[in-house]
């Protein structure tokens, strides 16, 4: 195959990655938005048993595989940056299985997290082709990515849960957001990692890992690890969905080529692109990311779990007993005594006029005009 039929033929499976993976976020997004989604104790388990969610997890396996392919056929600097149009599906699909229009907010806030994940991308790969960890960093790596995602998923880190804390409507909402972002930023350093420890499995099967080849305990130890990260990836997903669509994959998408930028940086010895000048747009390009992040979030339409939690409970008025006046009345022919009416303030039940209910001459039967009555004439 030539160079440029592989070009092609990676753009063509890039694309098809980022559609695989944006139709997997849509069906996650509308299964942690069904009223039926349960919560709590035996949430897997009915999880687990909701073709729905094998469904995405069939569409992501589906666009990691069509990535893996890209990336043989075509250089990484072209094939990732493609990865990132997956928001850019996700986002008008998302808002027409909700039949809804993306708003502009949402156009605005996609761009600028794409243009910041491109800048990212683009300088985060390594200059020349890195090593893989070695067992004893891998378990490492494992372990510290642990303890982030137990933090972040727990929200016991700083801010994480203090929008939670609120109460009201805007509470519930910012609660429910802010969570997903912490369970998005889990699920993306996840993802990473499973990547990270992916390439450490293939150099140990092709006894190219540092440090000699493994033992057969060793090789499915890294197995075993890949699978609960991917798995974990993937469940942490579903829970920031809970949250909405367009913010948290945007979280996601970041989160994981950071991740596999810091274990590339500490630990294998790649460096930015471009030096010290490689450092400032690396740093450019997260704000970028973070202020599109910033639009999504605010421009996302309220969870329904927000409006759930915040619906206040259905009030029943109190019965009501009528409350015999002190003053004798007696009912004549305009009609009853307004003795003890309500709503004139500083007004003696005695002196409160009579009042008479004549229908309007227009309008519905309820409506009506009330005319004092006239005072009968004492007898001579």
């Amino acid at each position: 195959m030539t160079t440029a039929a592989g070009t092609v033929l990676a753009v063509l499976l890039s694309l098809v990655s980022s559609a695989g993976y944006a139709l997997a976020a849509v069906a996650q997004a509308r299964l942690a938005a069904a009223p039926s989604a349960p919560s709590g104790r035996g949430a897997l388990r009915a999880l687990l048993a909701r073709g729905q969610w094998w469904w995405a997890v069939g569409l992501n396996a589906a666009g990691a595989l069509a990535h893996a392919v890209a990336l043989h056929y075509g250089p990484l600097t072209l094939v990732q940056p493609l990865g990132a149009l997956t928001l850019v599906a996700a986002l008008p699909l998302g808002a027409y299985t909700a039949r809804r229009r993306v708003t502009r907010t949402e156009w605005r806030g996609a761009l600028w997290t794409l243009a910041g994940l491109v800048g990212l991308v683009a300088v985060t790969g390594p200059a020349a082709p890195g090593e893989s960890l070695s067992l004893r960093e891998a378990l490492a790596v494992a372990a510290a990515t642990a303890l982030l995602i137990a933090a972040l998923a727990g929200g016991r880190l700083p801010g994480a849960g203090r929008r939670a804390g609120r109460t009201g409507a805007g509470g519930a909402e910012g609660g429910v957001r802010g969570g997903g972002l912490g369970h998005a930023t889990a699920s993306g350093a996840a993802s990473g990692v499973a990547s990270a420890l992916t390439q450490t499995l293939t150099a140990a099967l092709a006894s190219a890992l540092p440090g000699g080849r493994p033992a057969w305990w060793q090789t499915a130890l890294l197995a075993l690890l890949i699978s609960a990260f991917a798995m974990g990836g993937l469940l942490l997903s579903q829970a920031a969905y809970r949250g909405g669509l367009a913010a948290p994959l945007a979280v996601v998408n970041l989160a994981n080529p950071a991740a596999a930028a810091v274990i590339g940086v500490a630990l294998l010895g790649e460096t930015f692109r471009a030096g010290a000048w490689g450092w400032l747009a690396a740093a450019a390009a997260s704000l970028v990311a973070a202020r599109g992040v910033v639009l999504l979030t605010a421009s996302a339409p309220a969870p329904p779990e927000a409006v759930r939690e915040a619906a206040p409970p259905a009030a029943t008025a109190p019965p009501t007993t009528a409350t015999p006046s002190a003053a004798p009345s007696a009912e004549g022919p305009t009609g009853p005594s307004s003795a003890g009416l309500p709503g004139l303030p500083g007004v003696p039940s005695q002196a409160r006029p009579e009042v008479v209910r004549v229908p309007a001459a227009s309008g519905p039967p309820a409506a009506g005009l009330f005319l004092p009555a006239p005072e009968a004439e004492p007898a001579r």
